[in-house]
């Protein structure tokens, strides 16, 4: 497992190279859009600037330059472009 960066519409984040574009980015406290989760309805599609990932088989439509982040995972730091603001979700303090 390699620790790389994930920049998300210029917001930079810590990942990896293991897990789904999408989990991560959900991790560091975005939240994306998505519906499925299994390459079907393409809600998660995104532009890939910059970097590598492996695309798993989806059905969802993409155009050149595209990836689904619910089935890519990277293979180096990438820049991912969303047409809509990614924005942060406030986590919930745990009460002790």
């Amino acid at each position: 497992m390699s620790q790389i960066t994930i920049t998300v519409n210029g917001q930079t984040l810590v990942g990896n190279t293991h897990q789904p574009l999408l989990e991560q980015i959900e991790q560091a406290g975005l939240q994306p859009e998505f519906q499925c989760r299994n390459g079907v309805c393409g809600a998660c599609r995104c532009k890939l600037d910059k970097g590598e990932v492996v695309q798993e088989d989806a059905m969802a439509y993409l155009a050149a330059g595209e990836i689904l982040t619910c089935r890519s995972t990277p293979l180096e730091s990438v820049d991912l472009e969303f047409d809509y603001h990614v924005s942060l979700v406030a986590k919930k303090a745990a009460n002790l």
